[in-house]
C-alpha cells in the first residue's frame, strides 16, 4: 500500500468527521453538505440538491460497507478498510465528485473559478495552502479558472489507493 494512500485515508477520515467527535456519522455528511451549499449560494437548487444527495449516498455506502458493528458510526479502524476495497466505493465517489464539481460550476461552462474552488474546499475542511497548490496543479486556464472535468477526475483518483497525482497536494492536516 502506498504511503500517500494511507495519508489520504487518514485525512479523509478527519474531514468526514465534520463535528470532530472521533467517528463518522450521518450527521457529519449533513454538516458538510450544509457548508458546501453555503459556500456556493449562486448555484441553483438542482445542483445543491444533487450535491446534498451525493453526500447522503456516500454516507449510506460507508454505513453499509464499513460500519461492522452497525452502531451508526464508522470509527477509524473501520474506515481504513476503504483503502483495501476502493471498488466498493467507486460509485459513491463518482456521484460525489460529479455533484461537488457541478455545484462549484453554477453557470455550467465546465470551468471553476479559483474563489469558488477555494470556498468549496475550505467548506470541506482542507488547508488553504493545499487548496491553492491543488488548484494550480489542475493546470488552470489563466490563473483564475480550472477545468471541472480535471477536478472531477482528481477527486476520483484521490480515493484510488494505487493512484498518485494531483490530489496528493491536499494531504496535510485539515483546517480545524
Amino acid at each position: 500500500m502506498r504511503e500517500e494512500a494511507i495519508a489520504r485515508v487518514q485525512l479523509v477520515f478527519t474531514l468526514f468527521d465534520a463535528d470532530g467527535n472521533g467517528v463518522i456519522e450521518e450527521h457529519d455528511f449533513e454538516l458538510m453538505a450544509e457548508r458546501v451549499v453555503a459556500a456556493v449560494p449562486e448555484a441553483d437548487a438542482g445542483r445543491h440538491e444533487a450535491m446534498v444527495n451525493a453526500f447522503r449516498a456516500y454516507w449510506q455506502t460507508l454505513a453499509v460497507e464499513l460500519d461492522i458493528n452497525r452502531d451508526g458510526r464508522v470509527d477509524y479502524a473501520e474506515f481504513r478498510d476503504i483503502v483495501l476495497t476502493p471498488e466498493l466505493f467507486s460509485e459513491a465517489v463518482s456521484e460525489f465528485a460529479d455533484a461537488l464539481t457541478a455545484v462549484a460550476d453554477p453557470n455550467g461552462d465546465g470551468m471553476v473559478e479559483r474563489p469558488t474552488f477555494v470556498a468549496v474546499m475550505k467548506a470541506i475542511g482542507f488547508a488553504t495552502h493545499n487548496i491553492h497548490a491543488f488548484f494550480d496543479a489542475l493546470e488552470p486556464a489563466g490563473t483564475e479558472h480550472a477545468s471541472v472535468p480535471a477536478w472531477t477526475e482528481a477527486i476520483k483518483d484521490y480515493y484510488r489507493p494505487d493512484k498518485a497525482g494531483l490530489a496528493d497536494h491536499l494531504v496535510t492536516a485539515p483546517v480545524g
